[in-house]
């Protein structure tokens, strides 16, 4: 494939979201994902992403990244697989949506399975992202009240996937959890 090629314009791009009247959105000279609809499907491709974690042989968080609409950035705890001491799944989203502009984070929103650490609410905060959706937070807490108290909104949903996921991995894998969140 010639470099003309792999870059991918809008216009001429058919998918089953063309069919829908939409689009997959370039950002310097990428492809982005497809739009996914309202906020509840992004929660669900973060639990896709933690289910590929979980595939994989680690620890089943996931994450996306969303800037009006779209999600520029996936990732899910790859801290076995790759034997990092910081790929937590909001980490690996950020690090793989690639380098943004402030503005981009600044109308972001970040979808995570697992109420973020302090490590990754602290990259969160970094980058201004003003909105963190939360799939669940009674397997695990971050730091919420210090997150909110900076001004970011968060949003717990509380989903019953996220928590049995969580629940059966800590069930099986509780010494490679408690390793992940350093106890």
């Amino acid at each position: 494939m010639s470099p003309s090629e792999s870059r991918v314009r809008p216009s001429r791009v058919r998918s089953h979201h063309s069919a829908l009247g939409r689009t997959p959105s370039v950002r310097g000279g990428r492809r982005l994902r497809p739009r996914c609809g309202p906020g509840p499907n992004f929660l669900r491709a973060a639990i896709d992403e933690a289910r590929q974690g979980l595939v994989e042989g680690g620890i089943p968080i996931g994450s996306v990244l969303v800037i009006d609409g779209t999600i520029v950035g996936r990732g899910h705890n790859r801290r076995v697989q790759n034997g990092s001491a910081i790929l937590h799944a909001e980490m690996d989203c950020i690090e793989r949506a690639g380098r943004l502009k402030a503005a981009d984070y600044r109308g972001s929103t970040l979808y995570s399975t697992l109420s973020p650490c302090d490590m990754c609410s602290g990259t969160a905060l970094l980058y201004a992202i003003p909105r963190i959706v939360i799939g669940e937070n009674r397997t695990f807490q971050g730091p919420e009240d210090y997150v909110r108290s900076r001004g970011v909104e968060l949003t717990i949903v509380n989903d019953p996937e996220c928590m049995q996921l969580m629940r059966e991995f800590i069930a099986a894998r509780a010494e490679l959890w408690n390793e992940d969140i350093g106890v």
